[in-house]
């Protein structure tokens, strides 16, 4: 039998279920984008809202396919969310009361945003169509479409900023408006977006409404998300009783940090295990340079140690305890975050790098490198050496990276970056020696001008990877 309202009272325990009458609950969320990282995270959040709040069931908006809507509409929402732990455990999440698909019936989507509270998004980085600058580029197709077709818009831009002219209209408050998307200062590039999108469609009084009356606020959202796969399925079917045909997982460190901009839900969110707070920016430093600074490390060391997940990585004692030193005695220092316990921060990366339930591959962290590098790891380095401190560990990752460029190329392996053409042409002139260091360098796209000049990083990365490929493990004594 198939997870449904109906059959709800059927849900083996000890599998929890929503411990609120799901026929007492009103739409008063519109999330585009409801993916399995939605699933997992926001609506979570809103499912333990409902027990507090029954005004804030979600509208799940796909901006394109109906694959989520034809999974749950059958189960009438319902999914099951399986945390990755020794020990799993398996709850029902019935936040979700309807899936539409915004370009088989966009009335219903106005409809919806018409008489939301909150409009939540996690449609990638790409989905804001940005320039690099981080403006709304206005050259971007999909936008020119939506300016030509403000009725039936494609892009999240054009959704909100048309049902956010609907409300004016009629003199009605504006929703607000939360990014969950993993793009710094998220909330004020959206709001930015939006109403540069309206000053586009030629209307500028809509634009300084949109200002003055719409809130944006920052957030940061952060929980290892695995794609769902047969095997979770038959844990959760079992786990059930029933079949549930998407079900979704991920480890049980969940983080939301909203901007202090939701007014009297304030108490609501926050007891759904919210962080509001004043500033996000410390709180996305944080995770950029502690967890993704430490998982790039352990990326690129691991796999030229030989190692091919997180987990396995961090069963190695000589590697695990040189991460830990580097976010505790590198990265620490540079952030400064009054709201955040970074010691109990870090403590919580590190146990959940060790989580073997979730299988997360060094070889996909490793993508991508020559973009994340510069807010991963550089610009930590440069902070530290600025303020007279050593950044011998920070420019191991650097080095390994460096040299696991030149082995990719070497064996004639992919290499996932879109840098990937000029990298793999600079790594066939490399040769094992320190001029490798000094080649990659030079790369301005990838290295900032004034820190590859300073002779301490380029001697630490040097120094770095001279030891990386004489003989690896020698590094981590660091």
């Amino acid at each position: 039998m198939r997870l449904s309202n109906a059959t709800l009272g059927q849900v083996r325990p000890p599998v929890r279920t929503p411990a609120y009458d799901r026929a007492k609950t009103t739409v008063g969320v519109v999330h585009f984008g409801p993916g399995a990282f939605h699933r997992a995270h926001q609506a979570w959040y809103f499912d333990r809202m409902l027990a507090h709040d029954p005004g804030l069931a979600v509208c799940a908006v796909s901006l394109r396919t109906p694959d989520v809507r034809d999974a749950l509409s059958p189960q009438d929402g319902l999914y099951a969310l399986v945390e990755k732990e020794a020990d799993p455990t398996v709850q029902v999440i019935g936040a979700i009361r309807e899936v539409l698909v915004a370009p088989e019936d966009p009335d219903a989507v106005f409809a919806r945003l018409a008489e939301a509270r909150y409009v939540t998004a996690t449609v990638t980085e790409k989905g804001y169509c940005l320039t690099t600058a981080g403006a709304l580029d206005l050259d971007h197709p999909d936008i020119r479409r939506d300016l030509a077709n403000p009725d039936r818009p494609v892009t999240a831009i054009g959704w909100i900023c048309e049902a956010l002219r609907r409300r004016k209209a009629v003199s009605r408050q504006s929703f607000t408006t939360i990014s969950c998307d993993n793009l710094s200062d998220n909330g004020a590039k959206l709001g930015r977006a939006v109403a540069a999108f309206a000053r586009a469609r030629g209307e500028p009084a809509l634009a300084a409404w949109i200002e003055a009356n719409a809130a944006f606020p920052c957030s940061m959202v952060d929980s290892i998300t695995p794609a769902t796969d047969d095997a979770l399925r038959a844990q959760a079917d079992a786990a059930l009783g029933l079949v549930d045909a998407w079900p979704v997982q991920r480890e049980r460190f969940v983080q939301w940090v909203v901007e202090d901009r939701l007014g009297a839900d304030r108490p609501l969110f926050e007891r759904a295990g919210v962080t509001v707070a004043r500033d996000v920016a410390p709180f996305e430093r944080a995770k950029l340079r502690l967890l993704n600074g430490a998982h790039s490390t352990l990326a690129y060391v691991g796999l030229a140690l030989g190692h091919e997940t997180v987990s396995a990585a961090m069963a190695d004692p000589r590697l695990s305890s040189f991460v830990e030193r580097m976010m505790r005695q590198d990265v620490s220092p540079t952030l400064d975050a009054p709201e955040l316990d970074i010691p109990v921060y870090v403590d919580a990366v590190l146990a959940r790098f060790r989580n073997p339930a979730i299988v997360h591959k060094l070889s996909q962290i490793a993508w991508d490198g020559s973009q994340k590098l510069r807010f991963r790891l550089l610009e930590t380095a440069a902070e530290a050496l600025a303020a007279g401190r050593p950044a011998d560990r920070l420019a191991v990752g650097v080095a390994a990276w460096i040299a696991f460029v030149i082995r990719q190329a070497r064996a004639g392996a992919p290499l996932t970056d879109p840098l990937a053409g000029t990298l793999v042409d600079l790594a066939r002139q490399c040769d094992g020696a320190l001029a490798d260091v000094d080649r990659f360098l030079a790369l301005e796209s990838v290295f900032p001008p004034a820190l590859a000049a300073e002779p301490s990083c380029r001697t630490a990365v040097a120094r770095a990877y001279a030891r990386l490929t004489a003989e690896p493990h020698a590094i981590l004594s660091l």
